[in-house]
């Protein structure tokens, strides 16, 4: 096969490079080198990505996805470690003589009695405490109930409250970071891709904070061994289950009831079971009933309202109904204390069922009644499944290996008829209109991922990755007009190399180099990576990343102007949809202290081979011609991030404030450079946790200036030869005119309590507390020969009660 050869040529110059490496930058043993892992004391689990670090002394290491660490030069046989993780209770343990000859296991107790949410951190081998730059996030979603929100946990909504990622997107879900956009971001649930990450119109994360242990979000600049995406990597490590006994709960909100278990099946074999269901197509509440009419802006109470005023008598013969549902299942074997199998599951769907009969009878001018009977056919679903099959291995304290098979897939499909029938004595007119959008994706990917600790200075990770994607997408118009009909299959080969390095005290740095094959377009595409850290003093800091990123698998925009955009998957091909590219540029500077963190960064991206499709300059007419209106663009987004944090005691919390831009150029399509959709100025997010006694309470505000939108001038009719009659729009400067400023406030309280051994907790959830009207999109629609506007404004008002209980 040809991508054997040119893989098997850079694999052989990364060895090569490996054992030069490994030569010169060996250096003699000054202490004991110990290792082990870090465990929940409770449950038994692994902790990934704590940090653990000899007391008083600046010599530190993060434990792996398993909880495995090693560290490196520890004086004395009867040194003290300390270990740390968010939302348990930093743990010392004392070394005893002979700890060294074998794996040290160290237990962590949850906290109760702080509450850390969010802690930010470098993106290489951190010291305790120490917020090396904005680039690395970390969560632990058991400790995010404090903060309000629409209607449950929510791990992504917890993360657009941070500075970088925007958090005025109130109708998604997805992480728009540092400019880019979801697709963008490469999300790795146990090791299988997920493509699509909400629920319910972009309202909830597709993730049930229950299934999840860990979160480490990489803003940007992120290392060789992440690749396939241009914007930021998102990493979430599920639970392996409680291996002591038998624990599980269950919660109920507003809109859905989630319950979890987790069984020891013996004492080296766990499984976790997670489950979410909405009940909206049995109990549909105000809340439901607010965002279904967002979505569906033909509600019963609109056309109620104009049938009134045209003297219209309405019957309306069905509801819609919509539900979805998410699962997660682990099943965990330790055979060693050497070895993890894994083997994780998940399926998540949303359906929905929007047709309905109308019937409105009205008498004209002349006297003559008329009746129009409307017969709309309506069904969408959309969702993911996604499974992986793990092995991870820590060979020796130096050399540990993970190898990853994984399966996932994504659907989304549409099928909208409207039959109308106008009938009336001198008039029977039969109009039937529809469309029909299906797209499938399938994924399947190896991961053998490597990491080779030569010393304290060096840690070395190298890998091989790839990927057979397979992807359709139609777009049927009125069954005749088959606007966009591709399927296509492709595979990407990547090898990455990458070295840590400790220079003396002061100096840190990353670099590295990924290397891709693209059978598609028969391309080799080269990504070199550096990153580095120098210390002013011990709690002043500034760090720099410089990086080159492609994407493969791409979401394309296909604008409407009169209704929102909507999107779509292809693979890259580099004729209808290039492969995307972009550049990082970061720098930043930090402060922090026991108890506070100040950090200002600064970032650009400079994009390439951007996508959009648009018909709004002509009209296909065959599935060859669609080609023409996919339209290629670059862009740059670039901007400063400030964070000022406190991370202690029982208030804390933190000011988030970020200044960007995000310029899109697509020559085609406008003469000039354009602000992008998703593009704001400015945004602040004021985020604040309380804990008393057995209350806890949190708040969040959220602004954000106006975002751009394109604004229609006029519209003009087509008459094909069969008689349909369409309308386009003329439109104005491409996203030329800006929507009103956003802003939001969100209050909640929690009560915990305990029954028995078991906990519980009792909560209220305000969101959108001022009941600010927030304009989502407009929208407009020709009537009468005039161009009618309509703003289509998010939630208003929305209060929420909440129950969970754990045993």
């Amino acid at each position: 096969m040809k991508i054997l050869k040119p893989i098997m040529k850079i694999f052989s110059l990364l060895i090569v490079f490996l054992l030069i490496t490994s030569v010169l930058h060996s250096q003699e043993k000054k202490g004991l080198t110990i290792s082990g892992i870090l465990k929940d004391g409770e449950s038994g689990e692994a902790l990934p990505f704590a940090t653990i670090q000899l007391l008083n002394e600046n010599n530190g290491s993060t434990t792996n996805s398993d909880g495995y660490f090693t560290l490196f030069d520890v004086p004395s046989d009867t040194s003290t470690l300390v270990a740390r993780y968010i939302g348990y209770n930093p743990e010392p343990f004392k070394l005893n003589p002979g700890m060294e000859r074998s794996p040290v296991i160290i237990l962590m107790l949850p906290s109760t009695t702080e509450l850390n949410e969010v802690v930010v951190k470098g993106n290489v081998s951190p010291v305790m405490d120490v917020a090396e730059n904005m680039n690395q996030v970390s969560l632990s979603p058991s400790q995010i109930s404090s903060l309000p929100g629409i209607g449950e946990r929510d791990i992504f909504r917890t993360l657009q409250l941070l500075p970088g990622i925007s958090s005025t997107n109130e109708a998604s879900s997805g992480l728009y970071v540092r400019g880019g956009t979801p697709d963008q971001n490469l999300v790795l649930l146990d090791g299988f891709t997920v493509y699509h990450v909400d629920h319910f119109y972009g309202f909830f994360s597709a993730f049930n904070a229950d299934a999840i242990k860990d979160v480490q979000l990489y803003k940007g600049g992120f290392e060789p061994k992440y690749g396939g995406r241009i914007s930021s990597v998102m990493e979430l490590t599920g639970k392996t289950g409680n291996s002591q006994k038998i624990s599980g709960g269950f919660g109920l909100s507003a809109i859905s009831a989630n319950a979890f278990l987790e069984v020891p099946l013996s004492d080296k074999l766990s499984f976790v079971l997670a489950v979410r269901r909405s009940y909206t197509d049995i109990i549909q509440s105000g809340f439901y009933k607010d965002v279904f009419d967002l979505y569906n802006q033909q509600s019963s109470s609109r056309q109620q309202s104009q049938s009134r005023t045209n003297n219209y008598l309405q019957q309306n013969t069905a509801e819609p109904s919509f539900y979805f549902y998410d699962l997660n299942a682990k099943l965990s074997y330790k055979p060693t204390e050497k070895d993890v199998f894994s083997l994780s599951f998940y399926n998540g769907k949303d359906n929905l069922d929007n047709s309905r009969k109308n019937e409105n009878s009205f008498s004209r001018q002349d006297g003559n009644p008329t009746t129009i009977l409307t017969d709309l056919t309506d069904k969408l679903n959309w969702g993911n499944s996604g499974v992986s099959l793990r092995w991870a291995r820590q060979w020796s304290p130096r050399y540990y290996f993970n190898l990853c098979l994984s399966y996932s897939d994504y659907f989304s499909y549409r099928d909208r008829l409207s039959n109308v029938t106008v009938n009336s004595p001198d008039t029977l007119r039969n109009t039937v209109l529809g469309s029909n959008e299906d797209n499938n994706l399938i994924d399947y990917t190896v991961r053998f991922n490597n990491r080779f600790q030569l010393n304290r200075a060096h840690t070395i990770e190298f890998g091989l990755h790839t990927t057979f994607n397979s992807i359709d997408y139609t777009y049927l118009v009125n069954d005749t007009l088959d606007l966009i009909d591709k399927a296509q299959d492709g595979m990407l080969a990547s090898l990455f190399l990458q070295d840590n390095w400790e220079i003396g005290s002061k100096l840190t740095f990353t670099g590295g180099l990924r290397y891709s094959y693209f059978d598609v377009t028969n391309k080799s595409y080269y990504e070199p990576r550096l990153s580095g850290e120098y210390k002013l003093t011990e709690k002043l800091k500034v760090n720099a990343a410089w990086g080159e990123y492609y994407q493969f698998v791409n979401q394309i925009v296909r604008e409407d102007v009169t209704q929102g955009s909507r999107d779509f998957w292809l693979l890259a091909d580099d004729k209808t949809s290039p492969v995307s590219y972009a550049q990082h540029y970061i720098a930043g500077i930090s402060y922090e202290t026991a108890k506070m963190l100040f950090n200002v960064g600064f970032f650009q991206k400079d994009m390439k081979g951007l996508s959009e499709f648009s018909l709004r300059f002509g009209n296909a007419s065959s599935s060859t011609q669609s080609d023409q209106f996919f339209y290629e663009g670059t862009g740059v987004s670039r901007g400063m991030e400030v964070l000022i944090q406190k991370k202690f005691g029982k208030l804390s919390g933190w000011l988030g404030y970020t200044f960007s831009e995000v310029v899109h150029n697509f020559p085609l399509i406008s003469d000039a450079p354009f602000y992008a959709l998703h593009d704001s100025r400015h945004e602040v997010n004021l985020v604040a946790t309380y804990k008393l006694g057995k209350w806890e309470f949190g708040g969040t505000w959220v602004y954000g200036t106006g975002k751009p939108y394109t604004a229609p001038v006029g519209k003009y009719t087509i008459t094909t030869l069969d008689g349909h009659i369409f309308d386009f729009i003329n439109v104005g400067q491409k996203n030329g005119s800006r929507l009103p400023d956003y802003h939001r406030l969100d209050l909640s309280a929690k009560y915990n309590l305990k029954i028995g051994k078991s906990e519980a907790s009792v909560g209220l959830s305000l969101f959108n507390v001022y009941n600010r009207k927030n304009i989502w999109y407009k929208e407009y629609q020709v009537q009468e020969e005039e161009m009618v506007e309509t703003d289509v404004e998010l939630i208003g008002f929305t209060p929420n009660l909440f129950v969970n209980f754990k045993f």
